[in-house]
């Protein structure tokens, strides 16, 4: 069995999106918020919860990689938000509906970070032992009220609703893994956090999430400046750690998987610090889906491969944040078209 880590398959599964003029004119979100976000639309679930459109994406991942049940090893499912009951298993919902075996079958809470953390824990177990095959990464969220407001809860991100899934390999794939590299600052964990910037957890929910209201807190206690240089430190760690583990510079990569932020964010936060052109990104399409939570890289990927942005020698670059803070990144190197993408047509232009 190869050394290499392999990706053997990946999907997303997403629900109708409701466009952002819409969403002001129904007043769920205001003109200038709508204007400094520059998204075009959102994902919006009617009645599919998380872990069902995590499931759903984990069948067509499944089929499009040819690979039976008995050879998936691990099964991690990737959330950040309430997944429809209290003192569940979702990942388990996921093993019985999708896949049907009986692996192990775990839950990641990384918030954003959770589909890479996954494909970190991932590789280590599959790499562990030589009798392991394969592994099953899925996300799913469905961000609804009254809990959470899409559009206000964290000013700057439009929070999305949707599935993916990401299923490794050590035997074969369209794509080989070159490198993950994650990063954390348990610093910054206060900044998503009620109460002083040391304080302890309280043993109560909010009413609806106001991730601002803890941002505003904590760097009044910490300082603008403190906070800014720690985020930007980690993210340019992580992702000039992704590239130095695959021997690569960032002008060799082909196209970048960013998340799913605001225009203002994602620029100043990724865009601006490394010179990336955003047309090597995949921001024009996030723009029209939103935040998938932990599921963006993924859904980046799957984006980038079925449409046919990338082909067989293309280094494509993962990137990830989540509250904590953390990042990852990894080094995607696609070695072969899949079969499920229409290899008859040329790549199109971006």
């Amino acid at each position: 069995m190869s050394g290499e880590l392999y990706i053997a398959g990946c999907a997303t599964w997403l629900p109708p999106v409701v466009t952002t003029a819409h969403a002001v004119a129904r007043g769920e979100c205001e003109a200038g918020l709508a204007a400094a976000t520059d998204m075009v639309s959102v994902t919006v679930a009617e009645k599919e919860s998380g872990p069902e459109m995590a499931a759903l994406a984990a069948a067509t991942a499944l089929d499009r990689a040819s690979i039976a049940p008995e050879r998936i090893d691990l099964i991690l499912h990737a959330n950040l938000y309430f997944q429809g009951h209290h003192l569940w298993s979702p990942a388990s919902y996921i093993q019985r509906v999708a896949v049907g075996n009986h692996c192990p079958a775990m839950e990641i809470r990384q918030v954003s970070n959770g589909a890479m953390a996954a494909l970190e824990l991932a590789s280590a177990y599959l790499t562990a032992s030589g009798e392991r095959d394969s592994a099953l990464i899925t996300s799913g969220d469905r961000m609804s009220p009254p809990g959470f407001d899409r559009w206000r809860s964290d000013p700057g991100t439009v929070y999305a609703d949707g599935g993916t899934a990401l299923i490794v390999s050590r035997r074969a794939g369209f794509a080989i893994v070159r490198s993950v590299h994650t990063v954390s600052d348990p610093e910054l964990e206060g900044m998503h956090r009620a109460g002083g910037p040391g304080g302890a957890p309280t043993p109560t929910d909010q009413p609806v999430v106001d991730l601002e209201a803890h941002k505003r807190e904590f760097v009044a206690a910490r300082g603008r400046a403190f906070s800014a240089a720690r985020v930007a430190a980690g993210q340019k760690a992580a992702l000039f750690g992704a590239l130095a583990a695959a021997d690569v510079e960032l002008a060799q990569i082909a196209r970048i998987s960013l998340p799913h932020m605001g225009w203002r964010r994602i620029k100043a936060g990724v865009l601006a610090q490394f010179d990336i052109d955003p047309a090597i990104t995949t921001w024009s399409w996030s723009r029209t889906i939103g935040h998938l939570g932990a599921g963006d890289p993924i859904a980046g990927l799957d984006h980038l491969v079925t449409t046919g942005a990338v082909g067989p020698g293309d280094l494509c670059l993962l990137v990830s944040v989540g509250a904590g803070f953390s990042w990852s990144c990894a080094v995607v190197e696609i070695v072969e078209r899949p079969p499920w993408v229409d290899n008859s047509e040329s790549r199109p232009d971006e």
